[in-house]
């Protein structure tokens, strides 16, 4: 099965994550930090991984190592996960509209990790979570997870939906991504032989 568990202790934040990326999108995930939480819940149902999170943070100082730290351990579980990735599609990517907002996703699981996110939020907190930890999720994400991952606004004006489009679309990719290519299920996807 392709499970892993990842635990990940810091001065500044306490992290369990666990993942299956056979699974149907059922999710169960606290950081105490709400907004974050109902993202977090969006990448698991849309890419229809099991996900389970876990976090205590420094939440007293603000929310930057939580969500930074939990982006880090989702793309370690991610990588345990995938294994030598024999098998997959390797490649993913997602147009998606929420309402106002046009989010593009395409991601490649390289091993490689290079983030462009052009997300341009247009304000800097939606209720009390900071819009610029977007951003430093999807690089923690991209670093820790070997993923190429771009990440483009089309259009949209409402922060929230912004945001929430890019989660899913996100999500969307992963989920294509990760899926084992029925012609080639035994074969890593790269010429090299390894990724």
């Amino acid at each position: 099965m392709r499970t892993a568990t990842i635990t990940r202790k810091t001065a500044e934040t306490e992290i369990s994550v666990t993942v299956n990326l056979d699974g149907n999108g059922v999710y169960d995930n606290e950081t105490g930090v709400g907004f974050f939480d109902h993202m977090l819940d969006q990448l698991s149902r849309h890419a229809l991984i099991d996900m389970t999170i876990r976090a205590n943070g420094d939440l007293h100082v603000d929310d930057h190592h939580t969500v930074e730290d939990v982006g880090i351990a989702i793309g370690q579980a991610l990588t345990q996960a995938l294994g030598d990735k024999r098998g997959i599609r390797r490649y993913g990517s997602c147009h998606l509209a929420m309402d106002d907002a046009q989010v593009r996703c395409a991601l490649d699981l390289s091993g490689r990790p290079y983030l462009v996110c052009n997300l341009e939020l247009p304000f800097g907190k939606i209720g009390t979570f900071d819009t610029e930890l977007v951003h430093e999720f999807f690089q923690a994400l991209s670093t820790h997870g070997g993923i190429t991952l771009h990440i483009d606004k089309i259009h949209g004006f409402n922060a929230h939906h912004i945001t929430e489009a890019a989660f899913k679309s996100v999500a969307r990719a992963l989920r294509e991504a990760v899926e084992t290519d029925p012609r080639k299920s035994d074969a890593i996807p790269s010429t090299k032989g390894s990724l």
